[in-house]
C-alpha cells in the first residue's frame, strides 16, 4: 500500500533547494575490494640465479616490456599467421564481443533515468452523451462534441537515495567485467590454437619418425631374408622382422587420425570449415626448443594481469551496488510531473491561445507494507555479493594454482628432456651395436628387435616431452594473463 500526496503549497524555490540537498544522498555500503589469500612469491618459481636449461630462460627486467602478441615469442611465422586470423573470424569471440556491446548499452539505459521522460500523446475524437444514461438530464443532451488535444507530458523521479546512480555504476562495472570476459575468451582461444598447432607439429614429427622407422625396418627385413636365403639365419628371424615392420606401419598410419583432429580444430578456431583448410606437414625440431622466457612475476601481479580475475572483481563491485539499490527501496520516492498543451472542441480553436492548458507538481510516495518483499530483495543482494566475493577469491586461487602447476611442469620437463636425450642417444648406439653383431652372426635377431623397440620408444618420448614443454609454456603464458593487463579495461 502506498500513500501519495501532491505538494501544492511548497514554494518552488524551496522545493528545488531541497531536491539539490537530497540528491547527493546515497544509501548502501561503499565498495571496497576484499582481500585475497596471498603469498610473496610462487613456490615453483625458479631461483634468480638459475641457469637456462634446454631453451628455457628466466626473464630479465626488459623482458617484461610489451612486445605485441605473446605468441610471437615462439618465432614461428606459420603460428603467427594462424593466430592473426582468430580475432576477426572466431565465432566464440564474436559472441563475447556482442555480449560486451549489450552490457555497454545497459549503461545508457540506466543513465536515461537520471533525466526526465518527455512524451506527446495527441488525439482527436468526438463524443455524444446518451439521453438515457443513469443520473443524466435528457435536456442536457446535445448533438455531440469534439475533443482535440495536443499534450506534452513530462515525468522525473528524483534520485534522492542513489538508486539510479547505483544502477548506472552497476551497469558500468558489469560492462567492464564483460570487457574482461572478451579478453579472457581471446586469451583462451589464442592459447588453444597455439597448443593445437604444437600438437599438430608433434604429430608431424611422430609421422616423420615412423616413416623413417618403417624404412629402416624394411631394410632390416631385407637383411634377414637375405640371411635366411643364404642359410645363415632361421625363418624365425624373418618372422620377427616382418612383425616389427607391420607394427611400425600400424603406428605410422594411426598418426594420421590425430593429426587430422588437430587440423580440424585449428580450422574451427580461425572460423573456417575443416574442408576449406589444410596445413602442410612441418615436424617439430627435437633440438632444444626456443621457449619464451619465464615472466618474473609475483602472485600479486596476477590481480592486474588476469582478465578473469578482473572480471570477477568488477562483478563483485556490481553486486555491491545492488545492495544499495535494494536498500533505497526502504526510503520514499519523489517525482516531478508536468503536462502542457492545447485542447479544443474543433480544429478551428484547437491551437488558439485560450485553448492552452498546463499542470505541474511533485508526487511523494512511500511503501508502508509489502509483507517482507523489500527485506527479501536486500537479503538476495547481500547473498549475491557474498557469492561474488567467494568467486573472486576462488578465481584468484585457481590462477595461483595454474601458475604453480605449469612452473613445476616446466622445471621437471627441462631436466627430463636432458635425461631423455641421453637415453635416446644410448638406445641408438645400442641398436647399431646389436645390428652389427647380428650381421656378424654373433647375436640372434631377438636382440635387434628389442633394441629397435627401445630406440623407437625413446625417440617418441623425445618428441612427446618437447610437445609437453611447448604446451606447458603456452599454459603458463595463459595463466599469467598473456600480454593483457588491467589498464586495458575500458573506462565506460
Amino acid at each position: 500500500m502506498k500513500s501519495c500526496m501532491v505538494f501544492q503549497l511548497i514554494p518552488l524555490p524551496a522545493l528545488a533547494f531541497a531536491v539539490v540537498c537530497l540528491s547527493g544522498c546515497m544509501v548502501g555500503p561503499n565498495y571496497k575490494t576484499p582481500s585475497v589469500p596471498m603469498t610473496p612469491a610462487f613456490k615453483e618459481a625458479p631461483a634468480l640465479n638459475a641457469k637456462p636449461i634446454d631453451g628455457w630462460t628466466i626473464a630479465t627486467p626488459s623482458d617484461a616490456a610489451a612486445r605485441g602478441p605473446w605468441w610471437q615469442a615462439y618465432r614461428d611465422p606459420q603460428l603467427d599467421a594462424l593466430e592473426g586470423q582468430v580475432d576477426g573470424a572466431n565465432q566464440t569471440l564474436k559472441m563475447a564481443e556482442a555480449n560486451y556491446r549489450q552490457a555497454h548499452a545497459a549503461i545508457q539505459y540506466n543513465r536515461s533515468f537520471e533525466a526526465p521522460t518527455i512524451g506527446v500523446d495527441p488525439g482527436i475524437g468526438a463524443v455524444r452523451d446518451s439521453a438515457n444514461q443513469p443520473y443524466f438530464l435528457s435536456s442536457s443532451t446535445n448533438g455531440g462534441e469534439g475533443n482535440f488535444i495536443l499534450p506534452l507530458e513530462s515525468s522525473w523521479e528524483l534520485d534522492l537515495w542513489g538508486r539510479v546512480r547505483r544502477s548506472v555504476t552497476a551497469a558500468r562495472e558489469e560492462t567492464q567485467a564483460s570487457a574482461a570476459d572478451v579478453a579472457s575468451v581471446r586469451l583462451s582461444l589464442h592459447a588453444e590454437l597455439a597448443m593445437d598447432y604444437f600438437e599438430l607439429r608433434s604429430a608431424d614429427a611422430d609421422e616423420k619418425l615412423l616413416d623413417d622407422t618403417v624404412k629402416a625396418y624394411g631394410e632390416a627385413l631385407q637383411l634377414t631374408e637375405n640371411r635366411f636365403n643364404g642359410g645363415i639365419a632361421p625363418m624365425s628371424d624373418v618372422a620377427q622382422a616382418k612383425t616389427q615392420l607391420d607394427d611400425a606401419q600400424v603406428m605410422d598410419t594411426d598418426i594420421a587420425a590425430s593429426r587430422a583432429d588437430y587440423e580440424h580444430a585449428i580450422a574451427i578456431l580461425i572460423g573456417k570449415p575443416p574442408a576449406a583448410f589444410s596445413l602442410p606437414p612441418t615436424p617439430l625440431d627435437v633440438a632444444p626448443p626456443r621457449l619464451p622466457a619465464i615472466p618474473r612475476i609475483v602472485p600479486s601481479d596476477l590481480l592486474e594481469r588476469r582478465p578473469d580475475i578482473a572480471a570477477a572483481e568488477r562483478r563483485m563491485a556490481a553486486a555491491n551496488e545492488q545492495i544499495g539499490i535494494a536498500e533505497a527501496a526502504w526510503y520514499p520516492t519523489l517525482s516531478l510531473s508536468a503536462i502542457a498543451g492545447f485542447q479544443g472542441t474543433s480544429a478551428l480553436n484547437w491551437l488558439s491561445w485560450p485553448s492552452r492548458f498546463w499542470a505541474v507538481g511533485p508526487d511523494f510516495s512511500e511503501t508502508l507494507f509489502d509483507a517482507g518483499r523489500r527485506r527479501a530483495v536486500k537479503e538476495t543482494a547481500l547473498a549475491g555479493y557474498d557469492s561474488s566475493v567467494a568467486n573472486y577469491r576462488q578465481t584468484t586461487l585457481d590462477a595461483f594454482e595454474q601458475v604453480e602447476d605449469n612452473l613445476a611442469v616446466l622445471h621437471v620437463l627441462a631436466t627430463e628432456s636432458q635425461q631423455q636425450h641421453q637415453a635416446s642417444a644410448a638406445a641408438e648406439q645400442t641398436l647399431q651395436l646389436f645390428m652389427n653383431r647380428y650381421s656378424g652372426g654373433v647375436d640372434t635377431y631377438l636382440q635387434v628387435v628389442t633394441s629397435q623397440t627401445t630406440a623407437l620408444n625413446n625417440e617418441r618420448n623425445d618428441i612427446d616431452i618437447l610437445r609437453r614443454q611447448l604446451d606447458a609454456s603456452v599454459l603458463l603464458i595463459k595463466a599469467v594473463g598473456g600480454d593483457w593487463n588491467r589498464s586495458q579495461i575500458p573506462h565506460v
